[in-house]
């Protein structure tokens, strides 16, 4: 074979290959958010938030702990009707208690309403920034490590977290 034929069998070969070339990158979403100081700020006020709550939902759970204590000791001396009563009252009162928690903690609790507050703008923030990035770079993915237990391994070279980062304004 002449050496243009190899050329030509070679630019066959390759060019599919080539054209379809997809470029991959990756961020790291828990890194680029810890470098945003208003993040961290807003993830300490949700932490401030859930501490306060749950040692009110302790607090209540302690308080029923204690009745129940109490009525365990008394219920010998208390007539039929006193006692169903007392019963009802700590039935009522640990539902408050859970009511109170989901209230607090439930999917539309307050909670994530304080989180959905705070920290999604940030988050969809960082991920317009992905979005731009992804589209300047001509990256047919950018996947992100912090969240994808499926990625073994990738190289520091393909990071583009500090490029959000710059993106968002910060260094």
């Amino acid at each position: 074979m002449t050496t243009k034929l190899w050329v030509l069998v070679g630019v066959l070969v390759v060019l599919p290959f080539l054209t379809f070339a997809q470029k991959y990158a990756f961020v790291d979403s828990e890194y680029i958010l810890n470098k945003i100081p208003s993040y961290r700020a807003a993830k300490e006020e949700v932490e401030k938030l859930s501490t306060r709550y749950q040692q009110e939902i302790e607090q209540g759970m302690a308080d029923i702990q204690k009745r129940v204590k109490d009525f365990q000791a008394e219920q010998v001396l208390l007539t039929p009707e006193k006692r169903q009563k007392r019963q009802q009252e700590l039935v009522d009162a640990e539902t408050k208690v859970k009511e109170l928690q989901q209230k607090y903690f439930g999917r539309e609790g307050l909670l994530f309403k304080k989180q959905d507050e705070l920290i999604k703008p940030i988050q969809d923030q960082v991920f317009a920034a992905v979005k731009e990035l992804a589209n300047e770079g001509g990256y047919a993915a950018i996947f992100d490590v912090a969240s994808s237990p499926s990625i073994l391994y990738s190289s520091p070279r393909y990071d583009k977290s500090d490029e959000v980062l710059r993106k968002l304004g910060f260094n």
